[in-house]
């Protein structure tokens, strides 16, 4: 176990350290100069010059790399351009709105799925089973905005049970906080909720043709008590491992549905700051989603060879 999770942990790192390379790539050879568009184009040379020098951007790529680099790594992510306020405060607040939406959307989207793929697995090939594929594969082939648009038109402007978009902040009581991410929550949950159901349904077929099940059957349990006491814990391991990606995706995956319904969280802070080519925030705010993401997959696979000694043997 421990060689396994070494090399996890060597390739966690190299991720890291790729990720970090093609985001600071990617970022330096956008257009647009953040100093001249802060500035405006009837800057002086010398104004312009100066606060190129007090940003940093006058230093070579590799020195502002190395920065930027050895700064995160000590829990410092720079200074905004636009705010002029530390990235670690913003991102701090963002998340509060960020992280409770993605395990909000987590666990609806597990609510619905659970259900769903094992009343598939139960009915296979009958009516009911078709019904709900039918439903994932609608909510798999259509994406989260439109969810979005079509629960703001129902719920917020026919019906007005919620608001349009928003954050009324924690400071306004739990549930006035929850029933603000509660329409974000199930337009980020719907596709993700088709897609563990599927996985959901075909992990427990796999378990329903082992022999064991057959034997449990034989030793007189009903197909309905084989399937809950034997079938449903032996089908949770790759539906677990499923679980635990769709959290990074619905922390770093957030933007759109952020925008469409104007939550003060990450994906509208990178967002806002690529409109202001406000790099830093970018640079910083992308990199920690990639680490949440990459951190989340390691996590997972300790997880699952901790539970599948079949895993840990073949490292």
């Amino acid at each position: 176990m421990l060689r396994y999770a070494l090399k996890r942990f060597l390739s966690l790192v190299i991720s890291l350290a790729v990720a970090s390379l093609v985001i600071f790539a990617v970022i330096e050879i956008a257009p647009g100069d953040p100093a001249s568009y802060m500035l405006g184009m009837n800057a002086q040379p010398e104004t312009l010059a100066s606060l190129r020098s007090e940003l940093g951007l006058d230093q070579s790529r590799p020195e502002r790399y190395f920065n930027w680099i050895t700064g995160m790594l000590g829990g410092d992510f720079g200074t905004s351009y636009t705010y002029r306020t530390p990235v670690a405060d913003m991102v701090a607040q963002r998340l509060w709105v960020s992280l409770p939406l993605a395990l909000y959307a987590l666990a609806l989207s597990t609510l619905i799925a659970f259900p769903a793929g094992i009343y598939a697995a139960a009915r296979r090939g009958k009516a009911g089973d078709i019904s709900v594929m039918g439903a994932t594969q609608l909510g798999v082939a259509i994406p989260n905005f439109w969810f979005a648009m079509m629960l703001v038109l129902l719920f917020a402007i026919k019906l007005r049970w919620f608001s349009a978009g928003g954050f009324a902040g924690w400071d306004k009581g739990f549930f006035a906080g929850i029933r603000s991410l509660t329409l974000p929550a199930i337009a980020l949950a719907l596709p993700q909720a088709a897609i563990l159901a599927r996985v959901m349904r075909s992990s427990l077929l796999d378990v329903l043709g082992e022999d064991f099940m057959r034997t449990a059957r034989a030793k007189g349990l009903t197909a309905r008590q084989a399937l809950w006491r034997h079938g449903l814990r032996n089908a949770m391991i790759p539906v677990l491992t499923i679980i635990g990606l769709q959290f990074s995706f619905l922390l770093a995956g957030g933007i759109i549905i952020e925008q469409v319904f104007y939550l003060p969280g990450l994906g509208r802070l990178i967002f806002q700051s690529i409109s202001a080519r406000d790099l830093i925030v970018v640079e910083s705010v992308t990199m920690l989603l990639v680490f949440a993401v990459i951190f989340v997959n390691f996590a997972v696979d300790l997880a699952y060879a901790a539970v599948d000694p079949r895993l840990r043997a073949r490292t």
